[in-house]
């Protein structure tokens, strides 16, 4: 099945970045992204972005957060930054290619030398990222581009900030110069939507005033893609467009689970497409939360009621280890409980990538679509009428 690509809304989306107007100068201080999980994000930054960008001249640095959630954030940040340095110094690279064929360099057979130990990048006592990136625009003469995906996970700890701190210090080293061959900019996308949005408004946050945006997600023309594609594959069953659009829609506009429903309604009768893809995508709308939600529990009690107490919370959760909060998971488990316990439990729950901390005793549910499909379990299960109490979570604002 072929990609569906979105050509024009990359190729706008860099134009903005890379050669900004008036209304877009904003840009050059950091562009964030958010959007729910399996959206389609990663694959339109790899897909789509990233080639727009590299088509018109930029150098680009991609690095995923999630790719290895144990690892320290800005130890990946180094490691894909060295990467790029390696490419723009070895003779062959595709990178120094397009540079040659696209801003007209005149480097021979050789690479790009730098003035600095590229594996001293990121090292105690190496170059600092302002440093490195400084020279490598200089250098390049032209414009360089960092993006972080999964970019909240650099909430989960003091090194997190420190890394956005040192990423802001080359931004406001290279961009603000006289006559500079090009800018650093940088691209934040995440999954938790009031995480990402954050990391632009709290005076706390190194980004705070850049320009933060809800990923545009798959629309109406993708389903109609999808159709064709799955006509000209000889498909039988096909619902309208319009059905299958609600359907995608109450699949989180999930293209995967778009597929999924639309091999499960091949099963049906040609007749009665529009009658059951509904039923499909509501059924696996549950089944893919109930996935998410047997991971928890297969932790066991204690991690349960530790997620239960961070995905109640109205917003951020404290406390996990207060004494009021160790004699609820007691009640819960039917025993004793410590914080020592609760501890490593948090720890377990982290390293599956279910919850995330934010701060010294600061908690929060990593998906949101895994919290609200908690939330709607517990509310289904309480007593009296649904929906209610004080820590219902408000309508979500739509992308």
């Amino acid at each position: 099945m072929t990609y569906f690509r979105r050509t024009e809304l990359a190729q706008q989306m860099a134009h903005k970045l890379l050669q900004p107007g008036i209304l877009d100068q904003g840009l050059r201080s950091g562009l964030f992204l958010s959007g729910l999980r399996r959206t389609g994000k990663t694959t339109f930054l790899r897909q789509d972005l990233i080639p727009a960008l590299e088509g018109m001249g930029a150098v680009v640095i991609y690095v995923d957060l999630w790719a290895d959630t144990k690892a320290d954030p800005s130890t990946l940040v180094h490691a894909a930054i060295r990467k790029a340095l390696d490419e723009l110094r070895t003779p062959a690279s595709g990178v120094l290619a397009r540079l040659k064929r696209l801003k007209g360099l005149d480097l021979g057979a050789a690479g790009f030398k730098f003035g600095f130990q590229v594996a001293d990048v990121g090292a105690r006592g190496g170059p600092t990222l302002a440093q490195a990136l400084a020279e490598v625009v200089d250098r390049t003469r032209t414009d360089v581009v960092l993006i972080v995906d999964e970019v909240q996970q650099v909430l989960a700890g003091d090194e997190g900030s420190q890394l956005m701190l040192a990423i802001k210090a080359a931004r406001d080293a290279i961009n603000p110069r006289p006559g500079t061959p090009g800018h650093f900019l940088f691209i934040g996308t995440g999954s938790h939507r009031a995480q990402v949005v954050g990391m632009t408004l709290q005076g706390k946050h190194a980004f705070e005033g850049a320009t933060s945006v809800d990923y545009p997600t798959l629309g109406e023309d993708y389903v109609d893609h999808m159709l064709q594609a799955i006509a000209h594959e000889g498909a039988k069953v096909r619902p309208s467009l319009a059905v299958a659009f609600t359907a995608f829609d109450t699949l989180g506009r999930r293209p995967e689970e778009l597929i999924r429903a639309l091999r499960q309604l091949q099963q049906q009768e040609p007749g009665q497409a529009d009658r059951y893809l509904p039923v499909i995508a509501a059924t696996l709308k549950g089944a893919a939360a109930d996935v998410e939600l047997r991971k928890i529990e297969d932790l066991g009690v204690l991690a349960t009621a530790v997620f239960d107490r961070v995905a109640r919370a109205p917003g951020d959760a404290t406390g996990l280890f207060a004494a009021d909060s160790l004699a609820e998971y007691a009640s819960v488990v039917g025993r004793e409980v410590t914080a020592d316990q609760v501890q490593r439990i948090a720890e377990e729950l982290r390293n599956a990538n279910i919850i995330m901390r934010k701060g010294h005793g600061v908690y929060a549910v990593t998906d949101p679509f895994v919290q609200q499909a908690w939330r709607d379990r517990k509310s289904l299960l309480a007593p009296g009428p649904k929906g209610g109490g004080k820590d219902a979570e408000p309508p979500a604002t739509p992308l």
